[in-house]
């Protein structure tokens, strides 16, 4: 086995192979580093990014709740302008007439 490695150290391809596994090892070795990092630096991030998201989804469904309250109340006072306008065009009916038998 050792005479094996002696001589694979000792040919230009076996120089080739060891430098490839070494870079290998190293690319593994920085990604986990990096991926580490990176977790550790953005995972609050991330966190605090979910909370305020959250937050806004509530936010936005207590605006679609009082969109639809204050519709509901603008379609009631729509109604009520339309029994207004009738009875003022009633109202202008009798007034009309009472001029008129007054004449």
């Amino acid at each position: 086995m050792t005479q094996l490695f002696i001589q694979l150290t000792q040919t230009v391809t076996g120089a080739v192979i060891t430098i490839i596994a070494l870079l290998l090892v190293a690319v593994i070795i920085g990604y986990f580093t990096a991926w580490i990092y990176a977790k550790s630096v953005y995972s609050p991030v991330i966190k605090g990014l979910e909370a305020d998201k959250a937050e806004l989804n509530k936010e936005v469904s207590s605006l679609k709740d009082d969109k639809n309250k204050l519709t509901a109340k603008v379609e009631k006072l729509n109604d009520k302008i339309g029994r207004l306008e009738e009875e003022s065009a009633q109202k202008d009916k009798e007034i009309k007439k009472l001029s008129k038998s007054k004449k």
